[in-house]
């Protein structure tokens, strides 16, 4: 969807008070992965800050950010628990066993509340985890849109097999203006 330009306010008695500036409404995609952002300032994983919005239909159905389970205490120095898994082509990952992933909070939320996720779209601050794509591929997600990649490359076959497409969408440049 093109960007739409919005010159001042609308509201009566408003016109004209942004100081002669021009706004830039953001775009859906722009929109949704910058409230992913927002919501990885909660996360309490001291090694990667992570967050997930469940959409569909241009609604926000749901949030998750990555950290311990809640009431259990958040992973610092002392606490972060590594697990070290070895993938089919050789290449270790790393995992906290302490934390959950953006997506899987995001999901548990959902079903905490009752919310039908069937058919959504999911935007992720960075590309999901193995783990976590099996997940989102069960519970039905149609898209899923990142914004930096992580580990891709474990994720193809699985992506190929399943027809849930994988976006890019970059807003780190636009947030710096």
């Amino acid at each position: 969807m093109p960007e739409e330009q919005v010159t001042g306010c609308g509201c009566p008695g408003m016109k004209g008070e942004t100081g002669g500036k021009e706004t830039v409404r953001l775009g859906w995609h722009e929109y949704f992965m910058s409230v992913a952002h927002l919501i990885s300032r909660r996360a309490t994983c001291t090694r990667g800050h992570i967050g997930a919005v469940l959409v569909r239909d241009n609604s926000i159905l749901s949030t998750g950010y990555n950290g311990a389970p809640a009431g259990l205490p958040h992973c610092n120095e002392i606490n972060c628990r590594i697990y070290r898994s070895t993938h089919p082509d050789g290449t270790v990952e790393e995992n906290c066993v302490n934390t959950i992933h953006a997506e899987i909070n995001a999901i548990a939320q959902a079903a905490k509340h009752g919310v039908s996720i069937k058919d959504a779209d999911i935007y992720i601050t960075a590309s999901p985890c193995i783990h976590c794509l099996k997940v989102l591929i069960n519970v039905g997600i149609r898209t899923i849109y990142y914004d930096k990649p992580y580990k891709i490359e474990h994720i193809d076959e699985l992506l190929r097999l399943s027809g849930v497409r994988l976006v890019q969408v970059s807003v780190a440049e636009k947030e710096k203006e």
